[in-house]
């Protein structure tokens, strides 16, 4: 008989930024080491002799926490992929379900007939992936092994070993990251002990995902639109600084209006459905001489602030920068400002130097977009 812990990977980009990362190979989040430290915590003393994973960088993180207390390699095995989602790849989730509705639902809701052109199926994971899963069972008969996958795969595999059909989310749910799933295999047969127990996250008191907003996003309709960047800009101000005292609109929309000529991605009104939610302003000739990229505003509506939403915003800046090669995000946020402070230290910025000006202490941070990404 063997024993086999089915693990979905820690939380990676994708996740916290709400994009498809199928075969994109990003990098982890802040809180995806903390996952990581927690499972490695809850695999201390559990005996393991064999750890495999997907040769993806998420799931070769996350089972590090497997070897931290053993000595074991990690056996890379490319079959256990996560779906390749072809054109779809690195698209915000908002932006896909806007666009195409109805692939969308069939994607999250009829996943066993589910097709887009240049995706693999439901059904073509659940086949490349269910025999390196029985292999590395049979081989390792009388063992106790680690397997690390990923959210979509591992209900492919749960689908093949139970029965069910994969729109069965009650019986086979989304695993959270790095939730835990229990097999034994015997006699050319799996059964399962349980199926995503996430206990060692206890801690984090993780709020859900599907309280959130998801915000879709279009280059800003400069014909329509100047009122409502000055309008975004004006509010962004009177948060950070308290009131409009210095506040002057022209010289940040004639900016505004270049950084959207220089790069037609650069400006972005975001949406709920088609409800204004936010803007987006990167300034992407600053700091392309030395690598990094400059973000000039970050807002969102009142309606939606305290809801989770701003960090897909952020993640607007981290895929666009990304993309263009730069390996660090750089901005000014007022001292005084400290909930964005606070947001921008919690997500992976740091303090670089401070400038005061007349409307008050002005703070330079930086965020490396190489941390915690593969090499």
């Amino acid at each position: 008989m063997t024993e086999i812990y089915l693990i979905r990977h820690t939380q990676a980009e994708g996740n916290l930024y709400r994009v498809m990362q199928g075969h994109w190979d990003g990098g982890v989040t802040e809180l995806g080491l903390r996952q990581i430290d927690l499972l490695a915590e809850r695999f201390k003393n559990i005996h393991i002799d064999a750890l495999y994973s997907s040769d993806l960088y998420r799931a070769r993180m996350t089972a590090t926490a497997i070897s931290r207390w053993h000595n074991l390699p990690i056996q890379t095995e490319p079959l256990l992929r996560e779906i390749n989602v072809g054109p779809w790849e690195t698209k915000f989730f908002a932006d896909v379900a806007y666009e195409q509705p109805e692939k969308m639902l069939g994607f999250i809701s009829d996943q066993e007939h589910w097709q887009l052109d240049g995706a693999e199926t439901y059904p073509q994971v659940r086949d490349r992936a269910y025999p390196a899963f029985a292999r590395i069972a049979r081989e390792n008969d009388g063992k106790v092994v680690a397997v690390v996958s990923h959210g979509v795969t591992i209900r492919c595999l749960l689908s093949r070993v139970t029965g069910y059909s994969l729109d069965d989310t009650e019986h086979i749910p989304l695993c959270a990251n790095t939730g835990v799933s229990k097999l034994r295999y015997e006699d050319g047969r799996f059964t399962v002990e349980y199926i995503n127990d996430h206990s060692h996250l206890d801690c984090l008191a993780l709020a859900p995902w599907s309280r959130t907003p998801e915000l879709r996003a279009e280059p800003l309709d400069w014909e329509k639109d100047t009122e409502y960047y000055t309008g975004c800009y004006a509010d962004a101000w009177a948060a950070a600084h308290g009131s409009l005292a210095h506040f002057s609109p022209e010289p940040y929309l004639r900016c505004a209006r270049e950084h959207s000529r220089t790069d037609p991605g650069a400006v972005l009104k975001l949406y709920y459905k088609d409800e204004p939610a936010g803007l987006v302003d990167l300034d992407t000739a600053r700091g392309a001489h030395a690598g990094y990229g400059w973000i000039s505003l970050l807002y969102l509506t009142p309606e939606f602030r305290g809801r989770g939403c701003a960090v897909q915003l952020l993640g607007r800046a981290v895929f666009h920068y990304t993309g263009l090669g730069r390996h660090a995000l750089r901005l000014h946020v007022a001292e005084d400002n400290k909930p964005a402070v606070e947001f921008y230290k919690r997500n992976g910025f740091q303090l670089l130097s401070w400038e005061d000006n007349a409307a008050g202490r002005l703070l330079l941070m930086e965020k490396s977009l190489e941390e915690h990404r593969h090499a």
